[in-house]
């Protein structure tokens, strides 16, 4: 039985009364704009395409292949495919057997059950023992209308304090198709949030290379610095090119890797003087890439002209239409635009 048959149901009290739904729907959608370029299912297929030579790859999930886009794989290689049911310790106990054996297994499932349901056993078979499990999890941060039992706010939070382990969030899907081959090689665990079904091209309009633990300059400006990951860099390179028809240059610094973070990069980019320097997250403003960039300028003596967060508030979020929640919690390209104005 498919999990999104227990999911909650999707409603939210609209501004001006209590108890009114919303029409939008609440379900996975993807966040591309109706006019936007997207590609489906990217980790899928990049997975197919890596596995094709790596016959080391094996996929495994939680009941929820279609909802992570690993059904892609496990249609090209069912005799390499696991499913595991509704147990997401399961999952990563099993994902942690295999790559005793040599494998490199993909485990996904949704951010919330690795993050909250299955950190133990993440942390206790897979981390400490640095074993070569790569865990790629949908439904990062607010990227479905679900409430608190199915967004993963603060996910990052929660693995950024684990050893061993590499953090990704990438921001398209051209670059998930770069990310997939190179965690692939990369020995030792990799936790990774996934953008799936039908995802916006972005970067390659950019000349974008992904490169892991390096940040990368998409653009730059002289007024103010975002330093982003995820979909926020879509949504910031939208609002830099809002501003810089107001005459205001605003530089993106994409930080695909947030850990380990790339110092050197966002030390020499925060450091330049005269401009504030602004983190963008499609996450909790505690524990995520927005204090992991004040600590790092902290440390390293960096004081820009100010410092600000957009990021996810530290709360339970409601439920709804996701371009609702988005200008609601300010991660909009509109929220974020005016925002940024009203700070500069």
């Amino acid at each position: 039985m498919s999990r999104n048959k227990y999911e909650r149901p999707a409603f939210l009290d609209a501004p001006g009364g209590a108890g009114s739904r919303l029409t939008t729907s609440a379900m996975i959608a993807s966040i591309a704009g109706p006019d936007q370029r997207t590609r489906p299912t990217p980790f899928g297929n990049a997975l197919v395409e890596v596995a094709k030579t790596r016959p080391d790859i094996v996929g495994l999930t939680a009941d929820l292949a279609k909802y992570t886009d690993l059904h892609v794989f496990s249609k090209a290689y069912p005799e390499r495919f696991y499913q595991v049911g509704m147990a997401e310790q399961l999952l990563m106990s099993t994902a942690a057997g295999l790559a005793r054996e040599g494998f490199v297994p993909f485990a996904t499932t949704y951010a919330v059950f690795a993050s909250r349901r299955a950190y133990d056993f993440i942390c206790m078979a897979i981390a400490e023992e640095a074993l070569n499990v790569k865990i790629v999890c949908a439904l990062p941060g607010l990227t479905t209308g679900y409430g608190p039992s199915h967004q993963a706010t603060e996910d990052l939070a929660i693995f950024r304090g684990l050893p061993n382990i590499t953090i990704i969030d990438p921001c398209d899907a051209h670059e998930i198709e770069q990310v997939v081959p190179v965690i692939a090689a990369h020995d030792g665990p990799v936790y990774m949030r996934l953008l799936r079904g039908n995802v916006p091209c972005v970067l390659d309009e950019y000349d974008y290379t992904f490169e892991l633990g390096k940040a990368k300059l998409l653009r730059d400006g002289t007024d103010a610095l975002i330093i982003s990951s995820g979909f926020m860099t879509m949504r910031a390179l939208e609002a830099a090119e809002r501003l810089a028809a107001d005459r205001v240059g605003v530089g993106v610094l994409h930080v695909p890797t947030v850990k380990p973070l790339d110092v050197e990069t966002i030390v020499h980019e925060a450091g330049k003087t005269g401009r504030m320097v602004i983190v963008a997250e499609n996450h909790s403003m505690v524990g995520g890439l927005g204090e992991a960039v004040a600590g790092v300028l902290m440390r390293a003596g960096i004081r820009p002209a100010a410092f600000r967060q957009i990021a996810l508030p530290d709360a339970f979020l409601d439920a709804g239409a996701l371009p609702t929640l988005h200008d609601r919690y300010g991660i909009s390209t509109d929220a974020m635009t005016a925002s940024i104005k009203s700070w500069l």
